[in-house]
């Protein structure tokens, strides 16, 4: 019913920008227009494209293109550097979790959630600070960038906080460089910047800044990849619980005044497989951080396991394992 409606038939998005007060938040972020349309006119066109499945460039091609404003006011109030979007999505995204926080109970356990996705540009050839990037999903390099997110969820809801795009540090694998005549002292030049940082410092940026902006939850999920020690010290310095998958490395855990590997510690520990939780232990890692390991049944290859990792040692292990597998499809997908 939306696709085959009116661009200029407008009225479908005017009480969610209403309720959410979306020109204000421009404002607030320094998002303005100083003629012309008004920010908040070429923000809602933008995000009805959403929902007419084309992009600006085919839209441009049809036959209402005499509605519409130039090319160019969309282009320019798309890459202006000075615009605050990452104010303006952290502020619109703690809009909408307070609608979720009211809704319910104050029992209920909020989670942040940390996850990487490979965004490829296979057929670019000058995009600022394009890269070969490494692709955890098929094991190969690509042209592209690396987009690491920071959500926030309660199980049932899901928010979208924060997002970098992610060039590489080494410079032998960046086919491009930033520009060079855009000012320091704007939000784009920043924004650049972090962009070739690790990812490691770079999810543990997007949790503080979500956390001076309002945000609060009790627990940090990561997946394998993020689930490690000098990133998990840094989130639990700033008050943050961390449950992640854990892989097999050569990090060593100290049980019973032994250094153990982590399949060395499962094959010591005794074992009930009458249940999807095999076993749970406390140990301490290699900073000597106390952390409590659950060793839970792979749904896929039922002989094998998977470990996961809590910070919090007065988690049950079913709390441990329900708190991930409520808020993480991948887990779901991969435990009973």
């Amino acid at each position: 019913m939306v696709h085959h409606r009116s661009l200029s038939d407008q009225s479908r998005f005017s009480f969610v920008f209403t309720s959410l007060k979306i020109g204000k938040l421009l404002r607030a972020a320094g998002i303005h227009k100083s003629f012309g349309l008004s920010a908040l006119a070429v923000f809602q066109l933008l995000f009805s494209l959403v929902f007419e499945g084309k992009n600006w460039f085919r839209l441009l091609e049809s036959n209402r293109v005499d509605s519409l404003p130039g090319k160019d006011v969309v282009y320019r109030f798309l890459n202006h550097p000075h615009f605050a979007w990452r104010a303006f999505l952290h502020s619109l995204s703690l809009t909408v979790v307070r609608q979720f926080t009211s809704l319910t109970s104050a029992k209920r356990v909020k989670v942040f959630i940390i996850d990487d996705s490979t965004l490829q540009r296979n057929r670019s050839k000058k995009a600022e600070l394009l890269a070969r990037v490494f692709d955890h999903s098929t094991g190969r390099f690509t042209k592209g960038y690396t987009l690491l997110t920071l959500g926030w969820s309660d199980g049932f809801s899901f928010a979208p906080i924060d997002f970098v795009m992610l060039s590489s540090a080494k410079f032998m694998n960046r086919l491009t460089e930033m520009t060079t005549t855009i000012t320091k002292r704007c939000h784009g030049y920043k924004r650049r910047v972090e962009a070739l940082t690790q990812k490691p410092d770079a999810a543990l940026g997007l949790i503080r800044r979500a956390l001076r902006a309002g945000f609060r939850a009790d627990y940090v999920l990561m997946d394998s990849w993020f689930t490690q020690m000098p990133l998990i010290r840094g989130l639990v310095a700033e008050g943050l619980a961390v449950i992640g998958i854990v892989k097999e490395m050569k990090q060593r855990y100290v049980y019973e005044g032994k250094r153990l590997t982590l399949s060395e510690l499962y094959s010591i520990l005794p074992k009930n497989k009458q249940t999807t939780i095999w076993n749970a232990v406390i140990v301490q890692s290699s900073c000597g951080m106390p952390i409590k390991l659950v060793f839970v049944q792979n749904r896929n290859k039922r002989r094998e396991w998977l470990a996961i990792l809590s910070t919090d040692l007065t988690l049950e292990p079913n709390e441990i394992v329900c708190a991930f597998m409520a808020c993480d499809g991948a887990l779901r997908r991969s435990l009973k």
